[in-house]
């Protein structure tokens, strides 16, 4: 009896261990991983939630500024009067690959809205062959030292890669979507802020 006592508080041991492990592996940030963090944020994956701002609560403006990966300089402030869409991604993230179609298709479908990416990760090379594998129309800052994405922490929390913000025509904040963003629901996003200059 002690014998199969003590093999049932080994097994439930051993069960702890596992959960324990999968656990930790759930939270992996991509510095653990070997991706590196964002400036000490650590950096996951988001749920897809989205949380919309009425008017009247906004924070911002909002401005960017920084290089792309064609060595162009790129500043939100040129886009002023426009609805800008902001994306953080890696070229290695899931999530960002699956999206990306979608971001692509709305860049080129609407007028008055300007997209602009951000990417925490990924060296020239790396991003631009994911630029074009998806024939991505718009800029992406390189972002590698976590300067851009530091300077909009007091306005809106980027957690999570990807993170999508629209910006309303003044530069504040309407939407941002924590995590992959369906296609459907930006495009939803992006037209009730266009109607709202309507």
């Amino acid at each position: 009896m002690r014998g199969k006592t003590f093999r049932v508080v080994r097994w439930i041991f051993a069960v702890g261990i596992v959960i324990g492990l999968v656990a930790a592996l759930a939270g992996c940030t991509p510095e653990e991983s070997g991706a590196g963090d964002v400036v000490g944020q650590g950096y996951v994956s988001g749920d897809g939630s989205v949380q919309t701002y009425d008017a009247g609560e906004r924070k911002g403006p909002v401005a960017i500024a920084g290089t792309d990966f064609e060595g162009e300089d790129v500043d939100t402030v040129d886009w002023a009067g426009d609805v800008v869409v902001v994306n953080t991604w890696y070229a290695a993230c899931a999530p960002c690959r699956a999206e990306a179609p979608d971001l692509v298709d709305l860049a080129g479908s609407k007028d008055g809205v300007q997209f602009l990416g951000i990417n925490t990760e990924d060296a020239a090379g790396a991003a631009q062959a994911f630029q074009r594998t998806f024939e991505v129309p718009y800029p992406s800052i390189e972002d590698r030292t976590g300067t851009v994405i530091a300077g909009l922490n007091g306005v809106v929390p980027l957690q999570a890669v990807p993170t999508t913000v629209v910006l309303d025509q003044e530069g504040y904040v309407a939407a941002r979507v924590i995590g992959q963003v369906e296609g459907s629901t930006l495009e939803a996003l992006i037209d009730d802020v266009l109607a709202e200059a309507a």
